[in-house]
Formats: structure tokens, C-alpha cells, sequence
């Protein structure tokens, strides 16, 4: 069976067969040494790209009621919403809580999500829930401070941060997209098996020479190159969940 793979540097195809796979050639169009390996247009078929994206596949199975969905939406953006909550001044604790309504309230109105204009995105949705959230919280606890009394309490809630001065178009949207880089990556850590993980790590990330790392493991080179690209494809796919 052919597979096709892609030179690196010039995106030239190459139809070769499954056991020519991790041999090193020489690319004809841009004279570059590059190892063969599957990609993710290795079918002979074309791919078929859904039109929404997964993210949006993830949301439409949300707004279809599949319990099975509403769990991974919730398992990728209650940490980052939990951060949103604790980068505002709330306490651990009630940052818990303030998740938890968070949520409910995803649940009573994801259905009126839509992607009507470019640049829609459920996390930047996701984001005024939760701010509307934490300004309740504050509301609170300016209240009891006012029913507390005296002059000390009320100068505890002065000192509170705004939830609200925080844009989701400022600097801050970087560290949301560095944090939920993180939690894909952690989420595809839980998904394969510890070998299949390291192969990954030490190949792709630290750098380090596969076929050394074939024999620490106790791997054939091609099942390194495997889980290697099985890996990154998992983490893309996750990336593209969380947008």
C-alpha cells in the first residue's frame, strides 16, 4: 500500500510505498534531506475537512444535547475559565463556584451561540459569560460588605479588582491561547500510552536522534516516526477544539 508523504521545506508529495517509510531521501524539487514519514494527506483519497472546523463540531454536538460532548467542554474550558476567575482577584474557593455558574449558564443558552460574523468564537463568547459571572461575584461581596458595615469593610471592597477591565482582545489573549496549548497537551498525555509519549517528547520536542531513542525504548525507528506524527495530529485536533 502507497502513502503519500510531504518534504518539510517545500511541501513537494511523494507517493512511496508503507515499507519505505523513515528512510531519508533527497528531495528532487528543493535538494533537501528529509526523513519519509505519513502525514495527515496520507490516503489515497482526498481528506474530507469538515466546513465548521472541530471546534464547531464540538459545538453543534453540544447544542444537540450529546452528554459525551457536553463533558470534553467542560474538561477543556473550566481551567482556563477557573484562571479567568483567580487573574480577577477571586478566591479559590469561590473561583470554584463562580466556574460552576459559569457553566449552568453555558448550558441554559449554548444554543443561541452562532457564528454569524468572522471572528465569532465560542471562547470569546465563553469569556463575557464569565465575566457577567465574576461582576455578580463582586456584586456580592460589595453587598455584604454593606451589610457588614463599617469602614474597614468597605474599604476591603474598594480595593477589589475590576473583572470587567479586562479586554479579550488585549495581551491577556495570548496567555489564553499559551494556556490552552498547555491543557491540549495535557489532555493528548492522558489519551496514549507512556511509550508512545515519550517517543513523541524526545523526538519531536527535545530533539533527539530516533533511532537512539528506538532502541531506549524498545521501538522499531518507523513505530517512533508513528507515534511522533499520531501525537501531533491528536494535539492539532485538540488545538482545534479549543480554537
Amino acid at each position: 500500500m502507497k502513502v503519500t508523504c510531504f518534504c518539510p521545506g517545500c511541501h513537494a508529495p511523494y507517493a512511496v510505498a508503507e515499507a519505505h517509510l523513515a528512510r531519508t531521501v533527497r528531495c528532487e524539487r528543493c535538494s533537501k534531506d528529509f526523513v519519509l514519514e505519513r502525514s495527515p494527506q496520507t490516503d489515497d483519497k482526498p481528506a474530507e475537512a469538515p466546513a465548521e472546523g472541530t471546534s464547531a463540531s464540538l459545538i453543534f454536538r453540544v447544542q444537540a444535547d450529546e452528554p459525551e460532548a457536553w463533558e470534553r467542554l467542560v474538561d477543556l474550558y473550566s481551567p482556563l475559565v477557573y484562571r479567568w476567575c483567580r487573574a480577577a482577584g477571586i478566591q479559590a474557593d469561590d473561583a470554584a463556584d463562580v466556574v460552576q455558574e459559569v457553566f449552568a449558564a453555558v448550558a441554559g443558552h449554548v444554543r443561541d451561540f452562532r457564528r454569524d460574523r468572522p471572528g465569532d468564537s465560542f471562547r470569546a463568547w465563553l469569556r463575557t459569560i464569565a465575566r457577567n459571572k465574576i461582576h455578580d461575584h463582586f456584586r456580592r461581596l460589595r453587598g455584604r460588605a454593606q451589610a457588614e458595615g463599617g469602614t474597614e469593610a468597605l474599604q476591603r471592597m474598594a480595593g477589589l479588582p475590576d473583572p470587567l477591565s479586562e479586554s479579550p482582545d488585549g495581551d491577556d489573549q495570548g496567555h489564553d491561547e499559551d494556556f490552552l496549548t498547555r491543557r491540549a497537551v495535557e489532555i493528548v498525555r492522558g489519551e496514549v500510552e507512556d511509550r508512545t509519549w515519550q517517543a513523541f517528547w524526545r523526538v519531536a520536542v527535545n530533539g533527539q536522534d530516533t533511532a537512539r531513542v528506538a532502541a531506549d525504548l524498545g521501538m522499531q525507528v518507523a513505530a517512533v516516526y508513528e507515534a511522533k506524527y499520531r501525537v501531533r495530529r491528536r494535539i492539532r485536533e485538540v488545538l482545534e477544539s479549543l480554537e
